[in-house]
């Protein structure tokens, strides 16, 4: 399929999202392009047993069908991106929707800034139903300063772009079991390819999970990410140590924030079925970078300040699209 410059495809992966794709799409409707010459959407479904497919088609997007029993997240990205047009491939999770109208070209500014530049990631926030320890992971995995030339493969394709370019030598790993997107990063670090990080392309991440489903994301993170990088260890003592500091420090965070009778709990159960799940997923020793180390596992530094680059910027109004 012939690529066309300066447009870009978003690559959707769904199963039974029929309670969050329309305001995804909603969202996608309210984008201001600036120089871009247009966008495309395409939905990759595996198999929803829901409305997500007609909700999606109904808003315009492409939707493209992978077996339920051939679904890994590396071949769902690879079937879209087989599908797309765009120079640019933004992939972005069915249960997210952003925040500003500039989203999609905020994603793909870094790209024209800097041609070495591969992949871009954007911020991500919670909302009102996140858990409390989650929205601490967001501040930590996703702060508010961007970062044009990151010095590790740490992104998320939740709210990710590449060079389709790339992605046509390098698909996406098919029989990882999570973190396919920081496997192709380091991948193309390897090769020279900058990784940037933008603050300014928000969108709120809704994660609706009971404790198991919890447990069972880190435990499929931690195997994938065994392979990703085979030297890192996760020991029962690692278990304990960071278990005991991420409470003590989202606690700290709660009492400054005025929550801590409410969402001590909360913290205690996230946190338990996290690092229990990623314990659960590894059984051998070695070492990973530092900084990446601390960036995917080790707790925020307690009474830290961040500032947004911009506070000025006005939010599409959801309200308003529903009236």
């Amino acid at each position: 399929m012939k690529t066309r410059a300066n447009f870009v495809s978003l690559v959707i992966r769904a199963y039974n999202e029929a309670d969050h794709i329309g305001k995804l799409m909603d969202g996608i409707a309210c984008q201001d392009l600036g120089d871009l010459d247009g966008y495309e959407v395409i939905l990759v479904d595996s198999g929803s047993t829901d409305q997500t497919r007609e909700i999606a088609a109904a808003k315009g997007a492409k939707v493209i069908h992978i077996k339920k029993s051939d679904f890994s997240f590396g071949r769902a990205l690879n079937y879209g991106c087989e599908a797309a047009e765009g120079e640019f491939l933004l992939f972005a999770s069915a249960h997210v929707y952003p925040v500003y109208p500039d989203w999609i070209s905020k994603m793909v500014t870094p790209f024209k800034e800097d041609e070495r530049i591969g992949l871009v990631y954007g911020r991500q926030v919670g909302n009102e139903q996140t858990q409390f320890s989650e929205q601490q992971i967001f501040k930590k995995w996703f702060p508010e300063v961007s970062d044009y030339d990151q010095h590790t493969p740490f992104c998320n394709n939740a709210n990710c772009a590449i060079r389709k370019s790339l992605w046509q030598n390098l698909p996406y790993d098919e029989s990882l079991s999570g973190l396919e997107d920081m496997d192709w990063a380091k991948k193309v670090m390897d090769s020279g390819t900058k990784i940037a990080y933008e603050a300014e392309a928000d969108i709120v991440h809704v994660h609706e999970e009971t404790p198991s489903k919890i447990m069972n994301r880190y435990m499929r993170e931690a195997i994938a990410m065994k392979k990703v990088h085979p030297d890192f260890t996760f020991s029962l003592w690692t278990y304990w140590t960071l278990l005991v500091r991420h409470i003590f420090s989202d606690s700290i965070e709660a009492i400054k924030t005025g929550v801590f009778f409410k969402e001590f709990g909360n913290i205690w159960m996230f946190r338990k079925n996290q690092f229990w799940g990623t314990y659960k997923g590894y059984s051998q020793d070695g070492n990973i970078s530092k900084d990446l180390k601390n960036r995917f596992y080790y707790p925020n530094t307690i009474l830290s300040k961040e500032r947004r680059l911009n506070q000025e910027r006005t939010k599409i109004d959801y309200e308003a699209q529903n009236t």
